[in-house]
């Protein structure tokens, strides 16, 4: 389920404190922030959403995620190469490398990086 542009901005301050009240995550905010109200809906849309859970302590509740950052990016990456690049990571790779104008040396480099980062994932396995 794709998130707002506010929705993903209050689940970026969650994810970056693990664990938050209201008033912390609109303190996050810079001036003029947004009223508290509007902060309080969005974070129980998520929850809604099943992206927050909360522990309630009397009326206070703290919320923590319960989806994390990298399992919400890698939805979001998988989607997006699906929705624009007909499923093909090398159409999505190559669109960035051409709107980044990337040269053949930092090409090589992510390749290399790849590399090691897929020796290192089989190692734990």
């Amino acid at each position: 389920m794709k998130l707002t542009k506010a929705e993903e901005q209050i689940m970026q301050i969650i994810w970056d404190m693990e664990e938050a009240l209201v008033k912390d995550i609109r303190a996050r905010f810079s001036d003029p922030k947004p009223a508290r109200n509007t902060v309080s809906t969005v974070v129980r849309v998520l929850e809604r959403k099943g992206y927050v859970g909360h522990k309630a302590y009397s009326n206070v509740h703290i919320y923590y995620p319960l989806v994390s950052k990298s399992e919400y990016s890698k939805h979001q990456l998988f989607g997006l190469m699906e929705d624009y690049f007909d499923n093909s990571f090398t159409a999505m790779a190559s669109f960035f490398a051409r709107e980044k104008d990337m040269s053949i040396k930092e090409l090589e480099e992510i390749l290399e990086d790849t590399k090691k980062e897929l020796r290192k994932s089989k190692k734990n396995k």
